[in-house]
């Protein structure tokens, strides 16, 4: 991969910010956009838009197949059976909140359990919350290890025969940990639950196959895989969404409507109603053409080197304290951490001010943040268009910010 070449693709990186060259450390929340993803959107403004499924002009038979070959792209990107199991969503979140609202809600009774992790996004939380609410089921949490990874006979002991769903993110945003989703879902299996998992951190940096992970259902989101921000994914195993009521409802999702029932289409096409994501399934398809050009695997030795190399550099700060894993094995590309008791919000601050933008705050994972004892965090997260000279460069904003923290206390 070169890294100079992948950089020119990305216009947005080649800026000051206060008067420094930016360097953007920030991709776990969004990612940046290369120039092709922008080039296809705004093509598809110029030469293709109109409403899909419903016209025979040549306007919309054209926006017709552009988004249902986005589809089949992402398809073939999570080697999934057939496109009727992939729907498009708003992103990870809603793809969550559908799986809890239409199969949990249905499928829950009292005294049945969800089983999830203290590292969750809250994403991943608050549907479980609420559906158990709903139901009665029990929301049961599989503890961490001390260096917030996950133990096989800690899931072995807290997945139970009463267990219905089993829901985990692949990649946690704040550990940066890479949880084994695939012998989870063999456990959850053996005991007759689902296994549902939250690939919004993995799926832009490493290669699904959901058909290898043998997971019932998948949600990830568009714009932190170098698309744009408002697509997402859920997929759902075609036997389980066909089973499924959709949660949204109007046009393009109905089959009939008589004037007191009606009748919905068949996937993927019934949990998609009203006019879709059109131009953000296009830019998703776009966005994928990419990572499949470079390659997921160069891409997920490329962040391996880069966080291997950030762990050692940014463990020689005194004061630093770094969350999660320091074998770098065992996590992707981010590394969460504190300096001294300097607020990370100030940390985020004096590091923007050198051009460096890094997250700050509790990354919609408070119970982990509880866990940790740590009321916030700063994060810098890597992606394939970061270098160590960027990484080189945080080092030494970390070492200005301590010293002017230094000086002012």
């Amino acid at each position: 991969m070169n890294i100079r070449d992948i950089r020119n693709q990305f216009p947005i990186l080649n800026q000051e910010v206060n008067g420094k060259p930016l360097v953007y450390l920030d991709s776990s929340a969004t990612s940046q956009k290369p120039i092709q993803v922008i080039e296809t959107i705004e093509k598809y403004y110029k030469e293709i838009n109109s409403n899909v499924h419903r016209g025979v002009h040549t306007l919309g038979t054209r926006a017709t197949d552009a988004y249902e070959g986005a589809r089949e792209k992402v398809r073939k990107f999570i080697n999934a059976k057939s496109t009727q199991e992939v729907i498009f969503t708003r992103g990870t979140t809603t793809s969550l909140n559908t799986v809890a609202a239409s199969y949990a809600a249905a499928n829950l009774n009292a005294g049945d359990e969800i089983v999830i992790t203290y590292m969750e996004h809250h994403s991943n939380i608050i549907p479980w919350q609420q559906v158990a609410k709903r139901t009665g089921a029990q929301l049961k949490y599989i503890p961490l290890q001390e260096d917030g990874t996950i133990s096989l006979d800690d899931v072995r002991a807290t997945v139970t025969a009463n267990t219905r769903i089993v829901s985990v993110m692949q990649v946690s945003n704040v550990l940066g940990v890479i949880n084994p989703v695939k012998e989870i879902a063999r456990i959850a299996h053996e005991n007759g639950a689902i296994m549902v998992v939250d690939g919004a951190q993995s799926a832009p940096h490493m290669k699904i196959d959901v058909q290898d992970l043998d997971c019932d259902f998948l949600a990830f989101s568009g714009h932190k895989m170098c698309g744009p921000t408002g697509i997402g994914v859920l997929y759902g195993k075609k036997h389980l969404l066909e089973n499924m009521e959709p949660i949204e409802f109007g046009g393009e999702m109905i089959d009939f409507v008589q004037l007191y029932e009606s009748t919905w289409k068949e996937l993927p096409w019934k949990f998609e109603g009203g006019t879709p994501i059109i131009a953000g399934a296009v830019g998703l398809g776009a966005a994928i053409d990419f990572l499949n050009e470079v390659g997921l695997d160069t891409i997920a030795e490329h962040e391996h080197k880069l966080v291997a190399y950030a762990l050692d550099k940014m463990s020689s700060v005194p004061g630093l304290t770094i969350y999660g894993p320091l074998d770098a094995a065992k996590r992707a590309g981010l590394i969460t951490f504190n300096l001294n008791d300097v607020h990370p919000h100030d940390v985020a601050t004096v590091l923007d001010a050198e051009g460096i933008a890094v997250r700050a705050g509790h990354h919609c994972a408070q119970p982990l943040m509880r866990w940790l004892k740590a009321s916030a965090t700063a994060r810098a997260s890597f992606y394939l268009y970061n270098t160590e000279e960027d990484i080189d460069k945080l080092v030494e904003g970390l070492v200005k910010t301590k010293e002017y923290f230094s000086d002012v206390f």
